[in-house]
């Protein structure tokens, strides 16, 4: 019988890699969110602005890590928490790639240390998350 423990013992978690960001994905997530801030989708605005032009919606990049943190989880766990650090601008046309690092392993319980990066490696956002045992 393959238990929770198993399944993580020793496991490396295969990164999740999200296509390059779109000023139609930020159009979209503003829509969704209801945040309509102009520096993430005005061009205008954006590039008088200190920041140089359209960011994208940090919840955006948090997001990214909850989908993976669900990834990680399959069908056997329940993500319980997810805690971020914004540290990094992502701009349009950054591809995000989210990796974990198991932290702790108990027997129905596993966290993990996890970051999204963009494609120069540079950490945008990082955290940790736990999973447990359904």
């Amino acid at each position: 019988m393959t238990t929770f423990k198993k399944v993580y013992e020793k496991t490396a978690v295969p990164e999740l890699i999200k296509s390059p960001i779109t000023r139609v994905q930020l159009a979209q997530y503003a829509g969704a969110s209801g945040d309509f801030n102009p520096i993430h989708i005005d061009e205008e605005f954006a590039g008088i602005s200190p920041l140089g032009g359209v960011i994208a919606h940090g919840m955006l990049s948090m997001g990214f890590l909850g989908q993976f943190a669900e990834k990680i989880a399959g069908n056997l766990g329940d993500v319980k928490t997810l805690k971020v650090q914004f540290r990094a601008i992502v701009r349009p046309g950054d591809t995000i790639s989210c990796e974990a690092e198991q932290k702790e392993l108990m027997n129905n319980e596993v966290q993990f240390n996890i970051t999204a990066k963009n494609q120069n490696g540079d950490i945008v956002v990082k955290g940790e998350t736990r999973i447990e045992q359904k």
